[in-house]
């Protein structure tokens, strides 16, 4: 992935890389997919959950119908439906009647498999849960569903028996371990091509803690601190003025 797609900061030259947990997901989203079920990815902020399920459904398309959902605040059933209206591109107005939103719905959802990814899904309440539930037991759809979000979103999961019971994968993702920065950061970005090991583990328990994000944020402070010093590779007088903008 390039800078264009990169998600976090406008970082030129940044890649993907493929951690273990990136590869965990593409296998247990394919499975999902492949058995037109749900699961759930969850963790904390910065993990890396969303970027690694996009790279992972856009290894699926053209062949999947991907339709992507996007919750910024707590919903009720009745946004949940007009997102998917929204989502399906369906024609027309949204219907008034809650009956005849669902019929719509489900009419639409059996033309063919689809698979929903529905981000920030740590906003979902119980009720919201439970209407992408109703949908996917429907006999006649031939839905798969990925809920990425917060631990919020595990927790709500679990605390309902019949939505919980239906997940057919959990995911939790985590901080990178210290053995798994070593690893991924040179790959990460050129800055760290040739840092000295000890200088990329001080970045981490000063500033990165493990965390993709911040690695993306310190990596973007580094690469304006070499530039304006002309200095040739990352040390740690230089990382401490980087730290100083994420303080």
């Amino acid at each position: 992935m390039t800078a264009a797609t990169y998600q976090y900061v406008d970082l030129p030259d940044a890649s993907v890389v493929t951690t273990r947990a990136l590869l965990t997901a593409r296998e247990n989203i394919s499975d999902t997919v492949a058995a037109r079920a749900m699961m759930c990815i969850h963790g904390g902020a910065g993990f890396g959950k969303t970027l690694a399920v996009n790279i992972c459904l856009r290894g699926l398309e053209p062949h999947e119908d991907v339709r992507k959902i996007t919750f910024r605040a707590r919903p009720t059933a009745r946004a949940v439906r007009y997102e998917l209206f929204t989502a399906l591109d369906l024609a027309g107005e949204p219907p008034r009647h809650p009956s005849e939103f669902d019929r719509l719905l489900k009419t639409a959802l059996a033309e063919r498999p689809r698979t929903f990814l529905v981000d920030e899904a740590q906003w979902l309440n119980g009720e919201a849960f439970e209407y992408f539930r109703y949908l996917w037991d429907e006999p006649s759809t031939q839905l798969a569903i990925i809920f990425v979000g917060g631990e919020g979103c595990h927790t709500v999961l679990r605390r309902e028996p019949m939505l919980s019971s239906r997940i057919f994968i959990w995911q939790h993702f985590t901080r990178l371990t210290p053995s798994e920065v070593l690893e991924a950061i040179p790959l990460f970005h050129p800055v760290w091509v040739d840092a000295d090991p000890d200088d990329i583990t001080f970045a981490d328990q000063h500033a990165a803690h493990g965390n993709f994000r911040a690695w993306a944020q310190l990596t973007a402070h580094t690469r304006t601190a070499l530039a304006r010093t002309g200095r040739p590779r990352v040390d740690q007088e230089l990382l401490r003025w980087a730290f100083s903008r994420l303080a």
